[in-house]
């Protein structure tokens, strides 16, 4: 690699919609690029129509590229579980389905191992009342989502569910992470 040109690692999330979960990760400093997506699933071809009628086994996720020299695996762990019910099984919200499911899909076993100690540390301290039900498994079987889901938010933030599901959480996220947010 040149010098000067960093060093990207790559994070798999759902936290329900990936239309929310992509416009809080593409706020951050050091994340270069979020992609909606499909993962976990059993079709090998899968659709936003087939992922919603829930037959894919597919979950709704993003994968972020970042720059683990501004921004921390750890630190996009906290961001997720800030932003997110990691408690309710196969939903967010009015969202209900196995593909709204909360999940991390790995890249490596240091993922895996931060992941797992991140929900540890989280169940010890009880900040949530009931238990985590988040899913940790290794990512498989990912695919882009269609075009139109890319930066949806950034595209439609009037639409009604953008503006009423979508926003506050991005606003969450910036009033918790000040120090995490992009200067550009």
């Amino acid at each position: 690699m040149p010098p000067g040109v960093p060093t990207l690692s790559e994070a798999t999330f759902a936290g329900g919609c990936f239309w929310c979960v992509e416009a809080v990760f593409l706020g951050l400093r050091g994340v270069v690029e979020v992609e909606s997506g499909y993962s976990n699933g059993h079709d090998p071809a899968p659709t936003y129509e087939a992922v919603c009628a829930g037959g894919t086994g597919h979950a709704e996720v993003v994968r972020v590229r970042f720059d683990p020299a501004q921004i921390t695996y750890r630190q996009l762990l906290e961001v997720f579980f800030a932003v997110h019910d990691p408690t309710t099984l196969n939903r967010q919200g009015n969202d209900v389905g196995t593909q709204y499911r909360s999940g991390i899909y790995t890249h490596d076993a240091q993922q895996a191992e931060a992941a797992r100690d991140f929900i540890e540390q989280l169940t010890m301290s009880s900040i949530y009342e009931r238990p985590i039900v988040t899913e940790v498994a290794p990512l498989a079987n990912y695919h882009p989502a269609e075009a139109y889901h890319q930066r949806y938010f950034e595209q439609h933030p009037h639409q009604g569910y953008c503006a009423f599901v979508v926003a506050p959480k991005v606003d969450k996220s910036r009033a918790l992470f000040p120090d995490l947010l992009r200067q550009d």
